[in-house]
């Protein structure tokens, strides 16, 4: 029967405890871990968020009563215990915090009993995770989980602290928005007062940030919970926390320097990472054209290469028919790959084929300087040899091409580059590369609409000499926007925003918008651009990929307390989940069978 923690109050957590308060009477509280009963002596291991900490009832200290009753806990049980410190006098265990001293009972109190759990609470479970969610609140009981949720709570705390000291305000912004159609699906609320009208929750706070720009708030920074029906993967959730901020009368250089600054604070005070100030920059198009990722991993080489001037009057139809096409032939060098076996370079042709490439030609350096290629009978030993050195291939070398348009070549490109550094293992978790990426397209152009598209949103300012090609040549005006990445990840982007209404207009026209259906969007934001808006910048960080970095998760999962999963459900609340008809007719809804 659980015991009431009346006149009981906990004086240190678990693993708090030290040789410092050997002697000291103390009460601990929280979940067996381990229980073994060696007859004379019942040693039982407790844990809590800090730790673990060996206790030790002996019928001596505890009495009768108390002997019997450590002899009937059970793992998870919850237990508070008062008893004196003392050191181990042998078996002290090394690998733990506690692991030199113990506390011999003097009172025990069974505050809750537990059932078998249905998997074993322990660091590096190799539970399914299907069963881990379903059960999750026995999930973060894992000292591990518990490690990386208490990191993202001093991250957090990290980044409030260091915003206020920059002069930021923390502001919220509201949850229940009006749905704009760039951009991610929302999620749609439906109003129970306004029957047929929905809300969205936030992508993010975008234009509520730059109203407090417009407000004078001067510079605005919150932590936020954001929401975007995207389908999921390992560093994507349907809702997730950014770090959002937003600055007035700054440019590029102003916003880059004080994120720069945030991010050597918090690496260094978080999990001491002294990051190297400044912080490398790369132009979009040459990180597409070295790496064929606007967010690439520079841990690593094998950075792409453009042989098109190389084949373009070679007989492999392959090549040449993708440079008629206006497309290129690019290809990487896996060093010390050329006695790949065929069976694993057809995987890696297969794996192409998955980012949209039609097959994947490879050139293999053999140890004695001759080839092996798919390719070889369409072009003579002179066109073999050129390649080679184009690709500055040596003896056991394995160079691989792609041939298509560009942006498949980068895809496939990109991607086969960092497939082949996963098993190659060139990829060192403990080394942070960060670079910022700008230069980004203003547009891009979607073949689903059959229009230009904001590649950031509608509201980022064009690079001021390109803007005069916004009519003629809308695909070439380059952004101001700016993207943080970490070992190939993005952790963060922004821009500076459009502040003249002129060009905010021209934005919309070369969207496909017309006035009337931008102010019937935006008109809260342009009305309010009438009134005096200063020049302004801002920055949005995923706080979930930022710890997941930093604690070298596989999945984002591991940094979130309740994530969901790949269907964007969640397995132990169920959600979502249907609702009764009386609720659907108050919101005037019906569901279509």
């Amino acid at each position: 029967m659980a015991e009431s923690m009346q006149g009981m109050k906990r004086s240190h957590r678990c693993a708090e405890v030290s040789g410092k308060n050997t002697g000291e009477t103390i009460t601990v509280m929280g979940w067996v871990q381990k229980r073994r009963n060696l007859g004379a002596l019942i040693f039982v291991d407790l844990r809590d968020r800090s730790g673990l900490l060996q206790i030790v009832f002996d019928e001596n200290c505890v009495g009768s009563d108390g002997f019997v009753k450590a002899g009937s806990i059970r793992n998870e049980f919850v237990i508070a215990v008062t008893g004196k410190v003392q050191k181990r006098e042998a078996a002290v265990n090394e690998n733990l915090k506690t692991g030199d001293i113990e506390v011999f009972a003097e009172e025990l109190r069974i505050l809750s009993e537990s059932d078998t759990p249905p998997f074993p609470i322990e660091e590096n479970s190799q539970t399914k995770d299907e069963l881990r969610l379903k059960y999750r609140y026995l999930d973060l009981r894992r000292p591990d989980i518990q490690k990386n949720l208490m990191l993202r709570s001093k991250v957090v705390y990290l980044m409030r602290e260091f915003m206020a000291k920059e002069g930021f305000l923390e502001i919220e912004t509201p949850i229940l928005c009006k749905s704009t159609p760039e951009g991610a699906r929302d999620y749609l609320v439906p109003s129970r007062v306004h029957p047929g009208c929905f809300y969205a929750l936030p992508q993010s706070p975008q234009l509520f940030k730059q109203l407090l720009m417009c407000s004078g708030y001067d510079r605005y920074f919150q932590i936020a919970k954001c929401f975007r029906d995207e389908d999921l993967r390992a560093d994507r959730q349907p809702e997730f926390t950014q770090a959002d901020m937003e600055l007035s009368f700054v440019d590029i250089d102003d916003v880059l320097d004080v994120n720069e600054r945030l991010l050597q604070y918090v690496f260094r005070e978080a999990v001491g990472e002294e990051i190297q100030l400044p912080l490398p920059r790369m132009p979009w198009q040459e990180a597409m054209d070295r790496f064929g990722s606007d967010k690439p991993d520079t841990r690593f080489g094998m950075e792409l290469k453009d042989v098109s001037e190389i084949v373009k009057d070679c007989g492999f139809g392959v090549f040449t028919g993708a440079l008629e096409q206006k497309g290129s032939v690019r290809g990487i060098n896996a060093k010390g790959q050329g006695a790949m076996p065929r069976k694993k370079i057809d995987k890696l042709v297969e794996f192409a084929k998955g980012y949209g490439a039609k097959g994947l030609a490879y050139l293999a350096v053999l140890e004695d300087g001759s080839y092996k290629s798919s390719f070889a009978k369409f072009m003579t030993e002179e066109e073999l040899s050129a390649l080679v050195r184009a690709m500055d291939g040596e003896p056991n070398d394995l160079l691989l091409f792609a041939a298509d348009k560009n942006k498949i070549v980068w895809n496939v490109l990109g991607a086969l580059r960092l497939e082949l550094a996963k098993e190659l293992e060139l990829l060192n978790p403990n080394q942070y590369h960060f670079l910022w990426i700008t230069d980004f397209p203003l547009f891009e152009w979607s073949e689903e609409e059959g229009r230009f598209m904001a590649m950031h949103h509608p509201f980022t300012m064009p690079v001021e000499e390109d803007w005069k090609n916004i009519d003629t040549d809308p695909g070439s005006v380059r952004a101001k926007a700016y993207d943080i990445v970490l070992n190939g990840t993005e952790l963060g982007g922004g821009s500076v925003r459009i502040h003249q209404n002129d060009i905010q207009e021209k934005m919309f026209e070369a969207l496909g918008f017309t006035k009337e259906s931008a102010y019937e969007q935006f008109g809260f934001l342009l009305e309010a651009f009438r009134y005096g808006v200063p020049p302004h910048a801002g920055l949005a960080y995923g706080v979930d990929r930022m710890v997941m970095h930093m604690v070298h998760a596989d999945s984002i999962r591991d940094v979130i307390a309740f994530p969901k999963v790949k269907d964007a459900s969640c397995l132990m609340t169920e959600a979502p989940g249907t609702v009764d008809e009386k609720q659907l007719a108050e919101l005037c809804l019906k569901i279509e069978e």
